[in-house]
Order: structure tokens, then C-alpha cells, then sequence
């Protein structure tokens, strides 16, 4: 199927927003790429939906530019901005057939030429056939389809997602979201979606924005938020971690409880504060001798699937639990409390 709209970068420069003394944005500034999908990702009050709603001339900021392309929407009304827009709740018009609300959005244009962008974009979406339904003949993920064909059929050069997935049941929402990235790189249009779910910004981002207490803390790659976190709230916030008090013993070694752990050699220089390590990186009773191999006594162990979850204390450090993920196969028996764990130098990241 042939593109049927292209998408057009975008800028965010320095915004600014308060309500009464709460600042909602603080100076958030942001480059999305033409045809890019970026996320913004952050627990409830962060900024994330003010600053779509921004973007969106729904709220005004208090100072700062916004850009698509090379155009200063900043201060213009939303129906000028070029836009589309899919909302948390869809937003469909109950007394609406589906061709009818995918229209909605077509005024100005010809009968014709309407009824032909309508059928172009129940092909797009995968409901030729649906026209004349009515939404509440629909379920959760047709809606969300009737609501994204509506958003799309102006062929906008930015598209805004506000948590569109948060009503849909697990399983039909990792469906929709494979579905969406698709149909959005086959569009090209750049795309900006707000999400608390990290496993939707994981699977569906070019780029995530982490945003916590109105500020961006961490822009870059899925792989790259998650391998290596810029903040403690970064490394909380996305996936499972474990943390470790230290003390700076040497360039390379620093002291946690009582054992001497080696670092990577590029770690950051904090003479104290936290380890932190991915529970995936942790290895239990390896075959040959390793750095960082330390004692360790099973807690509890918990069956995942495809995968398991071990919580263990180091014996140097009671008290202390830490969390590892391994596959069946390299988890230790049920019963043999005692084991050996390593914690890669590479895998320790430093922060102070």
C-alpha cells in the first residue's frame, strides 16, 4: 500500500508551564526527527500530557517555542497547528457511523473526494466492511482503529497519542501496539505519544523522553535508557534493578559492606552513593573463576515463564536482598541455599 501522508519534524524549545504555584514544565526542550516515534514516559504528574496538550494549543505555555517543521505554531489555535490526534478515551461520536466520524475531519473537502480518503483510510486500518457501524457496535481495538483513521485521514505532519492503549486489555494492546509502529513507519509520520507503560514506549519508541517532576531527565534509545540510565529515578523507573551502598576504595574498586568490588574502568569517579545492576546481568555458579564472585544465600525463587526470579542476599551484606532474572536451566535448585554469584565490573553503574 502506497504512503498516504508524511510526517514533518518537530521542535520544542524552552516550554514553560505553571498552574498557580505548580510547575508543570520546567524549560523542556526536545528535536523529533521527520518520521520519528518518540514517547514521553513518566509517572502520573510529571508534565508529560501538559506538554502534549502544549503541543497541541490546548493549554497555552507560560514562554517557550514550539515548531513543526519550520513554522512557529506557538500561538496559533489548534485547528491551525496541522495535527492529529488520538485521546486516552477515543472520543468517537456515539450517533456516528464509522465513516461518518472518520469524515469528521474532512470538511472543506468535496463529497467525493471525502468518501474516498474514508474508504482509503478503512483499508489503511484494516475495517473496510465496518462503514456503517455504529462505535458502540465496535470493540475497544475497532474503536481504537476508527479513532486512528480519523486522526489520519487529514493527513496531518504530526500525530499526538494520549496513552492511546490504556483501555485495551493486555493482550489486544501489545497487538495494537505492533500494529500502530507498523502503519506508522509505513505513513512516515512523526508521531508523539504519551505513556506510563514502559513496556508501550519500549516496543513502540525511536526515542524516549523520561520526564519526572516537569523535566526531561534521559532523551536517547530504548536500548540506551535502559543499558545505561543518566539518573537514579531513569534506573528506577524503567525495568528492575538492584542497588548497592559503596564507598570509593581505589581508582577502580569500591567497598560495599565488606567486600572489595571491582568496577569498570570508565565508571563514574563518586567517592560514595549506589552501585546499580540489572538483575539480568548477574550470574549464579559460574564454571570458571570470575571477577566480582561473591557468596551469596537464596530467598525466595520465582517461576516466569520463559525465565525466573531469584532473590538472594550476599552473605557479606545481610539483610540487604538483591533480585536476579535467569533462565530455568540456570537457576539453582530448590533447596541449595548456598551459591556463588558474580557482578560484572561492566555491569555496575556508579551514581553518586
Amino acid at each position: 500500500m502506497h504512503s498516504t501522508t508524511s510526517g514533518a519534524p518537530m521542535k520544542v524549545r524552552n516550554i514553560h508551564k505553571r498552574f498557580g504555584a505548580f510547575t508543570a514544565l520546567n524549560d523542556v526542550s526536545l528535536d523529533i526527527a521527520a518520521g520519528e516515534l518518540v514517547c514521553l514516559l513518566g509517572p502520573s504528574g510529571c508534565g508529560k500530557t501538559t506538554l502534549l496538550r502544549c503541543i497541541a494549543g490546548l493549554e497555552r505555555q507560560d514562554r517557550g517555542t514550539l515548531y513543526i517543521g519550520e513554522r512557529d505554531i506557538s500561538e496559533l489555535p489548534p485547528q491551525a497547528r496541522d495535527y492529529g490526534i488520538l485521546f486516552q478515551s477515543y472520543a468517537l461520536f456515539p450517533n456516528l457511523t464509522v465513516e461518518a466520524n472518520i469524515a469528521y475531519g474532512l470538511t472543506g473537502r468535496g463529497r467525493e473526494q471525502a468518501r474516498q480518503r474514508v474508504a482509503e483510510m478503512l483499508e489503511l486500518v484494516g475495517l473496510c466492511g465496518s462503514e456503517k457501524k455504529y462505535p458502540g457496535q465496535l470493540s475497544g481495538g475497532q474503536q481504537q482503529r476508527v479513532a486512528l483513521a480519523r486522526a489520519l485521514a487529514p493527513a496531518p505532519s504530526l500525530l499526538l497519542l494520549d496513552e492511546p492503549m490504556s483501555a485495551l486489555d493486555a493482550r489486544v494492546r501489545e497487538h495494537l501496539c505492533s500494529e500502530l509502529r507498523q502503519l506508522q513507519r509505513q505513513l512516515g509520520i512523526t508521531t508523539l505519544m504519551v505513556t506510563h507503560n514502559q513496556d508501550e514506549a519500549m516496543l513502540m519508541a525511536d526515542r524516549i523522553a523520561v520526564m519526572n517532576n516537569g523535566q526531561v531527565e534521559q532523551y536517547a534509545t530504548p536500548q540506551e535508557i535502559y543499558d545505561q540510565p543518566a539518573t537514579p529515578f531513569v534506573a528506577e523507573f524503567v525495568g528492575q534493578g538492584n542497588w548497592l551502598p559503596f564507598q570509593r576504595s581505589g581508582d577502580s574498586h569500591a567497598l560495599v559492606g565488606g567486600l572489595n568490588m571491582r568496577l569498570a574502568p570508565d565508571s563514574a569517579q563518586a567517592s560514595s552513593g549506589r552501585l546499580f545492576c540489572r538483575p539480568e546481568a548477574i550470574t549464579v555458579n559460574p564454571a570458571v573463576h570470575e571477577e566480582n564472585l561473591f557468596p551469596a544465600k537464596v530467598r525466595e525463587i520465582t517461576f516466569l515463564g520463559n525465565r525466573c526470579r531469584m532473590s538472594f542476599e550476599l552473605k557479606a551484606l545481610p539483610g540487604h536482598s538483591l533480585m536476579a532474572e535467569l533462565s530455568p536451566e540456570a537457576m539453582p535448585r530448590l533447596g541449595s541455599q548456598d551459591i556463588w554469584v558474580v557482578l560484572p565490573p561492566q555491569s555496575l553503574q556508579v551514581f553518586a
